[in-house]
């Protein structure tokens, strides 16, 4: 019989459905079913992205835009379609909104160069967090080696909150730029981001966000937002990797310069000079990830079948019940309990090094990440090297939650 769960809100999923749909699942780790816990880091792929994309190289793969023949315009017909996908996904006012990058990496590098990098003057300022991945953190640096401005860094407390009120203090007449993460990927902290949008906003000072995190997990709506610029990967919400997105509103892209050149980019080239395409074949440089893109939209539209609030809901409480059961197994710290939480749960023990935290339960077939998890400043902040993270996906459930707690009591014992 189907196992449904029904969330706080009243919605339901029906958990071994979604689970039927990911045929890694059925596979075993160590003679073990597996207990996949590192969808931060990479999610697993369901059965129609898998045949979205065989299908593209089955059946119609071709370059796109460039050609007349059946191929090319069945393919451009495909990639536009993953174009109008991502719109609906987070409810961006065009599809000429919709920029495919390799991932959030790629989209911060790109409006640092050629949306911020232009705009500042030595002195000026750029905000983000002390929770960002170092994708939110080295691009700004080296803009700022460039251009002499420099980055400042809001301060979180103790549970891994930030205070928009904090944030508020630090934009001055200097502050050219704000870049914050939606969600933690170490912590699974839910930033409050529509107060930290909405304070940039008074002041006139364009924001980003990284949903590299948060796009899995939770309605993303950037009208709603009043969000500049948007980010997310493909890779961490069920879709392959290489491919992402930039969501930029249109008059801010239609001033920017292009961040690559090449073919598709372009309107006419000659000697004397290049006019550029209008975006977002402007910062489309090159022949893209045509079936990573495809995979995307179809990832995309398989979790809007689900329904984006009964996943958040069900999410929600299934992150709660795993940061309590974490919590309660003896000698473990959790690392930031803050006020709202989605995705992830990162924690030390007494003894092990995370890394033999990891390698242990990958012996009992469960899989977790040890690291700094590209969050460095984040570690030093709370005072560890690093940090085990069990990070949870539309498949999981509150037996797997179940298995990592009894795993962790006999990695306890071992080192007791």
């Amino acid at each position: 019989m189907s196992v449904v769960e029904e969330t706080a809100r009243g919605e339901q999923i029906d958990v071994d459905r979604v689970r039927a749909d990911f045929p890694v699942l059925r596979r075993e780790v160590n003679g073990r079913p597996l207990v996949y816990l590192d969808s931060a880091a990479s999610a697993q792929k369901p059965q129609p992205v898998i045949d979205a994309e065989l299908d593209c190289y089955r059946r119609y793969y071709a370059n796109v835009h460039r050609g007349v023949h059946t191929l090319s315009q069945e393919a451009t017909t495909a990639f536009e379609g993953a174009r109008t996908e991502v719109q609906r996904f987070i409810n961006a006012p065009s599809e000429r909104e919709v920029v495919f990058v390799r991932g959030v990496t790629e989209a911060v590098n790109l409006v640092a160069h050629s949306f911020v990098a232009p705009r500042l003057e030595p002195g000026d300022e750029i905000l983000v967090t002390h929770m960002e991945h170092h994708s939110n953190i080295v691009p700004w640096q080296l803009v700022c080696e460039r251009t002499g401005a420099t980055l400042r860094v809001a301060p979180i407390d103790d549970n891994g909150d930030v205070d928009p009120e904090t944030v508020r203090g630090l934009i001055n007449e200097r502050t050219r730029f704000v870049s914050v993460v939606h969600v933690s990927n170490a912590l699974g902290t839910v930033n409050p981001v529509e107060a930290i949008t909405a304070i940039a906003r008074e002041r006139g000072v364009p924001v980003m966000l990284d949903g590299a995190q948060a796009a899995p997990h939770l309605p993303v709506d950037v009208q709603a937002l009043g969000v500049d610029f948007y980010a997310l990967s493909g890779h961490k919400a069920y879709g392959p990797g290489g491919i992402g997105v930039l969501y930029g509103r249109y008059e801010l892209l239609a001033g920017m310069i292009p961040y690559q050149g090449g073919g598709d980019m372009i309107r006419n080239v000659s000697f004397e000079g290049t006019e550029y395409a209008d975006p977002p074949a402007r910062f489309e440089a090159g022949t893209p990830n045509i079936a990573g893109a495809i995979g995307l939209g179809e990832a995309l539209r398989y979790l809007r079948s689900l329904g984006r609030e009964a996943v958040a809901a069900r999410e929600e409480a299934l992150v709660a019940h795993a940061a309590e059961a974490i919590a309660g197994v003896p000698g473990v710290q959790l690392i930031g309990r803050p006020q709202r939480r989605a995705g992830a749960v990162s924690f030390v023990m007494e003894g092990p090094h995370p890394s033999d935290i990891a390698t242990l339960l990958d012996e009992q077939g469960i899989a977790v990440r040890a690291g700094h998890h590209c969050a460095q400043p984040l570690m030093q902040r709370f005072g560890v090297p690093a940090t085990a993270r069990a990070s949870f996906g539309i498949y999981n459930t509150h037996e797997e939650v179940a298995s990592l707690a009894a795993a962790l009591e006999k990695v306890r014992r071992l080192f007791a």
